[in-house]
Order: C-alpha cells, then sequence, then structure tokens
C-alpha cells in the first residue's frame, strides 16, 4: 500500500521518481484481496503488485529507503551498515524531518537526510513489539477496517513527507 500510495503522491507533485518496495519474507506474494480492495477505493490498483524480499541490489542503489517498522531498518542495517544514514522508518523521519524543516533551496537529498538525522536516537531503533512512535501497524491477516486504517495512516504520513522531500532523486 504505502508503495502504491507514495507514487500517486509523488506524481501529483509532479515529481518523477522510482518507487520500490521489499519486505523481509519471501517474494512474490500478491497484495491481499482487502489491500486490493482498499486500493482500489482509493483509485489505486494494486492487483499486479508482487512482494520482493529486501537484498542488497534493492539496497545499494537507493538514495532513501523507508521501513514500516523498526525491524526493516535493522534488517537494511544487517544488509549494508553504510545505508543505516538513509533509512529511516516512515514515521521517524517524518517527525525528525517536521522538526528540522523541509530540504532547503540547493539542498541535495543526502544532506537533508544528514541534517534531519543529527541527534537521532538509534538506539530507539533496537526494541522489539510495536513502538507507536516508529512504527506502523501491518494490517495482513486482519480485517478489512485496519486495512483501511493504515492506508489513511500511511497517505497522511506520505503526504506530509512528499511536503518536505520533493526531489527527482530515486525513492525506494
Amino acid at each position: 500500500m504505502a508503495e502504491a500510495l507514495l507514487r500517486h503522491r509523488l506524481a501529483a507533485a509532479g515529481v518523477d521518481a522510482r518507487v520500490s518496495s521489499a519486505g523481509l519474507h519471501p517474494g512474490g506474494r500478491p497484495a491481499t484481496p482487502h489491500g486490493i480492495e482498499v486500493m482500489a477505493a482509493r483509485g489505486l490498483d494494486t492487483r499486479g503488485h508482487l512482494s520482493r524480499q529486501l537484498a542488497t541490489e534493492l539496497v545499494a542503489p537507493a538514495d532513501l529507503i523507508l521501513g514500516m517498522a523498526r525491524e526493516h531498518v535493522r534488517e537494511v542495517a544487517v544488509i549494508d551498515p553504510a545505508a543505516l544514514d538513509r533509512t529511516f522508518t516512515l514515521k521517524e523521519l517524518v517527525r525528525l524531518g517536521e522538526q528540522a524543516g523541509p530540504r532547503t533551496g540547493g539542498e541535495g537529498l543526502a544532506d537533508w537526510l544528514a541534517r534531519v538525522g543529527r541527534g537521532r536516537e538509534r538506539q530507539r531503533l533496537m526494541g522489539v513489539g510495536h513502538d507507536p512512535d516508529y512504527d506502523v501497524e501491518d494490517p495482513v491477516g486482519r480485517g478489512r477496517e485496519d486495512y483501511e486504517a493504515t492506508a489513511s495512516e500511511l497517505d497522511d504520513l506520505l503526504a506530509r513527507l512528499v511536503a518536505l522531500i520533493p526531489t527527482k532523486e530515486q525513492i525506494s
């Protein structure tokens, strides 16, 4: 859902970016029926989506990596420790970005991420279980109303993110 929503938000803002998604589980799984229905109600077609597993070849070229939960950020750090400076949970990046302020004229994405990441509480990424300050609830295995709630939360967070980092650089 996040991939489709971010792609839609960036296109609406006139930003040409490559957006892709990956997770921790083996790839090849289609979007869930509830996920497809919820996205279709928002005018987004995710019927052809197949999951991919996070891997080095996806992490290495990415300018920005967004995890839905801390476990995703930790896995990126295991795959490529140098990628941690450009890897955040979505909630974390929006919160820190709104505190630091949007990209300024001529400020590259890497420079903005460095500015946003100053003073970052990396030890908070080590916890287990759900942390509402960092993690978006995964609705998989739950009812449609949970998918609706997650889609609404993602759409809000992604709208706020796009307002902070309009860019033509690659976003993953």
